[in-house]
């Protein structure tokens, strides 16, 4: 029997970024290629970590493996359920790497399950701590098909009244910085030895006897070599990495677990290539046989703790000062502005403190009617969080409060429960742990606790505005601009908060950009649209009509009337109200379609008036994504009139551009900027054209080379990867083509011979699969054992070689 064991720990996780009235990630300008920081990260990290590459001696692909299968991981049940919807391939690649890690260690999972929303557990309240284990169970359940035996503490922020509802929910063990230990011994002996400043012995599990008579197991992660995985290189070598890992074990003869616990984040976002090192490590520690990789679970059931730990009290892995970063001014921050204070965190959770009591008065207040147990029912709303269906809703709603329930008690009795779950949301710890209060996480938070409030308010027809705003006056920021977090709140939330009739807006001026059909449904809302009527006259449009509306989260319904005219480009106005009845709107439809015919704009405006008041919108109503969309709709014209004008430039420029090269002078740049624009825009749209022409792309690269042209690297890199993955995939469903196989071909090639860096990641996963599935079968390809088949042969591994595969 072995006496060495390692178990790596990456604790995967982002805060929930999404809009809280939409249930969606708005676009996000900073994560530029992609669409927002999940999908950036998720392109950097989790995915690469399903598929992760290990190098031969001579840097060639030489396997690919899940690394969730072969370490210990928890991911965020938020962050999971983005990914069920936005990146499926990754989710199930995660899913599976569970049930693979199963066989392999002794039928214990990878995974572990995590307080749900990643808050600060000591922090807490007692109820809000229950209902983080069960919410945090529960999805690890309905997604993993299993029980969790462990659970991460967001920050692995821990006291005893949270281990004892970790123990209580029948959870066996949680990791903890071994900072967080006090004082342990052997079991059975009497003298306590002292633990503090990270003296208690990683290598061994700890049980800890909590004052109910509970027990609950605690593995203290190798702190420096965690710190080495995030803050000293070891990410750069594989090798190094797994020998430092198999260095931390001493010269003792017993069984001894080395495992470390790191930001998931580390193994390829903040770490590029880290989850190649990873593999590298954990392929090496396996093939080494100096120590023999396990996971928490396993390594407990087969050797149970011989010695005992106490904890000490509020304590985490991220704050010396135990949980103040996540409530005082402790000195704990990121660095980079010592001009800047912290000073507005203990006002901040003042804030949230004061909304959460309020609503807990109010939600047992409003629910006393139907049920003697209103924590419970809460406890169990996470079965509606997981499946929003109708059905199951429904389901949900019988068998807590009977079947007698009249619409709009189910609308209040969901409206309750969602406000209780924003309550959590604005308590997820991104929102202190940064150095400035207007920044995005503290933001995120207070929408959270914005809706929060609205639901109160139309609940209980009660105003909590006034209050809640009088209390963000008092956190300050570090930021002139804002002086107060009151101020970054009117500039950044309270302009986003929706109410059914905003989403009626919305619905209303995207209708005059795309044909809805007549029911439709538009992020969490559902539309069924009783009467429109549209008219065009050159680039002016006019839509009319009657839209009912129901959130699928609340079941709140509104029947709107609306009125938008588009002048032309970014010019809208628009009136939108409560269906003002049948009359009523025949009347407003004749009049202002009869004005707009006649060309009679400004008596639209004021017939708008007349019937809507201030129910005026626009297109700055519109939400980020689509605003985005239809900007570039509405301005294409212009932009198109833009490309023609430079292309003319260009082509005019172009052999002076030559000349310039040819004798080594420096091109002017009144000369060399249009060129650029000219040609990067070209290429970038040849790569999205859904026809793809190899020979355009193939002499655009080529002038380019001729006249020095810089290229938009990051955009054209991207695009080029894209088109490298739709390509691939049209192989992956017909592999015989062999056309095809030669275009892809000369298609990296010419990016290799180009400053473009496409990351070719799913490519080489779809030639390391076809080469196991296809390159030995002639059958399989559907061509026979001729020249025809050599060529195929011959091709496939040209392509093996352009992306970095072996031979084999």
């Amino acid at each position: 029997m072995k006496e060495k064991y390692i178990c790596v720990h990456g604790h995967f996780y982002q805060p929930p970024r999404e809009n809280p009235w939409l249930n969606k990630v708005e676009i996000q300008d900073s994560a530029y290629p992609y669409h927002d920081w999940n999908h950036r990260i998720n392109a950097e990290c989790y995915i690469r970590n399903s598929s992760s590459r290990i190098l031969n001696s001579e840097g060639k692909i030489e396997d690919i493996m899940n690394n969730y299968a072969a370490m210990s991981f928890n991911i965020g049940p938020t962050l999971l359920a983005w990914m069920q919807h936005e990146a499926p391939e990754t989710y199930e690649g995660i899913l599976q790497a569970d049930k693979d890690s199963m066989k392999r260690f002794s039928g214990h999972g990878s995974a572990l399950a995590q307080a749900y929303n990643h808050l600060i557990m000591p922090l807490a309240n007692k109820r809000d701590k229950e209902t983080q284990v069960i919410w945090g169970i529960e999805d690890f359940k309905s997604r993993f098909d299993r029980d969790p035996e462990g659970m991460w503490l967001g920050e692995t922020a821990a006291n005893t009244e949270t281990l004892e509802i970790l123990a209580k929910h029948g959870i066996k063990f949680t990791i903890l910085s071994p900072y967080q230990a006090k004082r342990m011994r052997k079991i059975g002996e009497k003298e306590w030895e002292d633990a503090t400043d990270a003296k208690v012995d990683p290598r061994k599990p700890y049980i800890c006897n909590l004052p109910s008579g509970n027990k609950i197991t605690l593995f203290f992660y190798d702190g420096p070599a965690s710190q080495a995985v995030a803050f000293e290189g070891l990410l750069n070598d594989g090798e190094r990495f797994a020998n430092r890992l198999q260095g931390q074990f001493v010269e003792e003869d017993e069984v001894q677990l080395v495992h470390i616990a790191t930001d998931g984040e580390s193994y390829g976002h903040h770490h590029k290539l880290g989850e190649m090192a990873l593999s590298y490590c954990l392929d090496y520690i396996e093939k080494n046989e100096e120590a023999e990789l396990t996971i928490y679970g396993e390594f407990l059931e087969k050797f149970p703790p011989e010695y005992e730990a106490e904890i000490i009290e509020n304590t985490s892995w991220s704050c010396y000062h135990g949980v103040e970063r996540w409530r005082s001014d402790c000195g704990c921050n990121t660095g980079g502005r010592p001009d800047w204070n912290q000073k507005w965190r203990a006002p901040l959770r003042d804030t949230f403190d004061w909304v959460r009591e309020e609503l807990i008065e109010l939600y047992e207040k409003e629910m006393k009617p139907y049920t003697s147990t209103p924590w419970e029912v809460r406890d169990k709303y996470i079965q509606v969080i997981l499946d929003r269906s109708e059905k199951n809703v429904q389901s949900f709603l019988k068998q807590r409060f009977g079947g007698n329930l009249k619409e709009e008690e189910k609308v209040k009795l969901l409206k309750l429960l969602e406000m209780q779950y924003h309550t959590m949301l604005m308590y997820t710890s991104c929102g202190w742990f940064f150095d400035e209060v207007s920044g995005i996480e503290s933001m995120q938070d207070i929408f959270y606790a914005k809706r929060a409030v609205q639901l109160a308010e139309e609940i209980s027809g009660e105003n909590y505005e006034d209050t809640f705003v009088e209390y963000l006056d008092k956190v300050p920021s570090n930021m002139p601009e804002f002086k107060s977090a009151r101020v970054a709140y009117d500039k950044y939330v309270k302009p986003m908060a929706l109410d059914m009739i905003r989403i009626g807006a919305h619905y209303a001026v995207s209708s005059l950009f795309e044909d809805f059909p007549d029911e439709v449904s538009l992020y969490n809302f559902s539309a069924i649209t009783k009467e429109q009527h549209f008219y065009e006259a050159g680039k002016q449009k006019l839509v009319v009509g009657r839209t009912e509306f129901r959130s699928d989260i609340t079941w709140e319904k509104v029947d709107i009337s609306y009125a938008v005219l588009h002048m032309g480009d970014h010019h809208l106005f628009g009136g939108v109200r409560p269906y003002m009845g049948a009359e009523a709107l025949e009347e407003l439809h004749n009049n202002v379609a009869e004005f707009f015919q006649k060309g009679n704009v400004y008596e639209i405006f004021n017939m708008m008036d007349n019937y809507f008041g201030n129910h005026n919108y626009s297109f700055w109503h519109l939400f980020r994504d689509e605003q985005q969309s239809i900007m570039e709709l509405v301005m294409e014209t212009n932009l198109k009139g833009a490309e023609g004008a430079i292309q003319q430039v260009y082509e005019n420029s172009y052999p002076l551009l030559q000349t310039f090269k040819e004798i080594h002078m420096k091109v002017p740049n009144r000369l060399r900027l249009p060129a650029e624009l000219a040609l990067n825009t070209k290429l970038g749209n040849v790569l999205r054209e859904d026809d793809f022409n190899l020979n355009n792309f193939k002499s655009l690269i080529h002038s380019a080379k001729q006249i020095s042209i810089n290229l938009d690297v990051v955009t054209l890199s991207f695009l080029s990867d894209k088109r490298l993955n739709s390509l691939m995939r049209q192989l992956k469903e017909n592999p015989s083509d062999i056309d095809l196989m030669n275009c892809i071909n000369e298609f990296i090639e010419l990016l290799h011979e180009s400053t473009l860096e496409p990351e070719t990641w799913e490519a080489q996963n779809i030639v390391f699969r076809m080469r196991e599935e296809e390159l030995d079968s002639a059958t399989r390809v559907g061509v026979s054992k001729d020249s025809k088949r050599e060529d195929w042969k011959e091709s496939f591994l040209r392509l093996t070689r352009n992306l970095n595969l072996t031979e084999v």
